[in-house]
């Protein structure tokens, strides 16, 4: 039953549902495709006090969260489907990989907050179909704060990492 008391019928939500329902959109150089759901009210700047958005990712081979970093923190929220794989590169020359997803006693986030700064990029973990989740950002996002990972650079930056680099890269 809903809120109301009436009757809802439960079937499995697939991508295509969610990217009709959301009017979800390609997200430029960085992949997947999104929607903005929310900015604030400007700021002096002109930059908007905050923003949300909700996003989708799939496991085809080339719909990823491309490596990217950004001037604020970011805070990542798991909805639906599989989990996600978060590959966090630090500015001490550190990484480690967060998961999004509902298993949060077995360690997996429904709630996760990036660090400014940060390098970030993230894929459906291995066996997934599909993940759908959201960011938040206060002050909020414009796309001069989007700074796009040269795979090059972050290798040489941290090799242990390279191989997952490669493929979280685009040109």
């Amino acid at each position: 039953m809903n809120l109301s008391g009436r009757r809802t019928s439960l079937r499995a939500v697939t991508p295509d549902d969610l990217v009709a329902h959301y009017g979800l959109e390609p997200i430029p150089r960085e992949g997947g495709r999104f929607r903005r759901t929310w900015a604030g009210p400007p700021l002096p700047d002109g930059r908007p006090a905050g923003s949300a958005i909700v996003a989708l990712l799939t496991a085809e081979p080339d719909d990823y969260s491309a490596l990217h970093r950004l001037p604020a923190d970011e805070v990542w929220h798991f909805y639906l489907g599989d989990p996600l794989e978060l590959l966090l590169l630090a500015a001490d020359g550190s990484a480690r990989t967060a998961v999004l997803g509902p298993d949060v006693l077995g360690g997996q986030y429904v709630q996760f907050t990036v660090p400014a700064g940060t390098w970030m990029g993230g894929r459906v973990a291995a066996g997934g179909a599909w993940t759908f989740f959201g960011c938040t950002m206060a002050p909020g996002f414009t796309d001069e704060d989007y700074e796009h990972g040269d795979a090059a650079e972050l290798a040489a930056r941290y090799p242990a990492e390279a191989g997952r680099i490669a493929g979280l890269c685009r040109s």
